[in-house]
């Protein structure tokens, strides 16, 4: 724990007499950069860039620091692959209609920034364009229309035990 400054002395003459002191102590041996010079930071980043660059150093997910607007833009850029991966009509309405209620409440709310317009997905046609994709499923044949196949084979006629012996 640090001492508390004496009175009298300097903020400048008490920091360097820390420093001194600690140095003899060896509180600064065996440091990682010791004797490096220290990494460049740019100054001309913005903090927009810092953020993605300390994202992409950290393995953090990029598209979750997007504005509102772009985040949607994303999102309706990956709409196509993510119908393809659904194995229901429903499930690809209610998909595209929940992105639709996001663009909708973006409109109606006010932005802070930059105002990115969004489009909306039409939902009936990314509902064709995923029966387009689909493989075509012949309709199931009613029992009536069946072609006859070999006869069905007669019932057992076997007996119980409990017959055998009462007879």
């Amino acid at each position: 724990m640090t001492e508390r400054k004496p009175q009298g002395m300097t903020f400048e003459t008490w920091v360097e007499q820390q420093i001194r002191r600690a140095a003899d102590e060896g509180a600064f041996e065996d440091l990682s950069l010791s004797g490096k010079p220290l990494p460049r930071r740019d100054r001309d980043k913005t903090s927009y860039e810092w953020a993605l660059e300390w994202a992409r150093r950290e393995e953090a997910d990029v598209a979750a620091m997007l504005p509102t607007g772009l985040a949607l833009r994303k999102e309706r850029e990956e709409l196509p692959g993510r119908v393809a991966a659904q194995t229901s009509e429903d499930a690809v309405r209610a998909l595209v209609e929940a992105h639709n209620d996001r663009v909708d409440q973006y409109y109606r709310r006010p932005v802070d920034g930059v105002w990115v317009p969004v489009g909306m997905a039409d939902v009936e046609e990314v509902v064709a364009g995923w029966r387009r994709s689909r493989p075509s499923v012949p309709p199931p044949v009613p029992p009536s229309a069946q072609p006859p196949g070999p006869p069905a084979a007669p019932p057992s006629r076997r007996r119980g035990w409990w017959r055998r012996r009462a007879g």
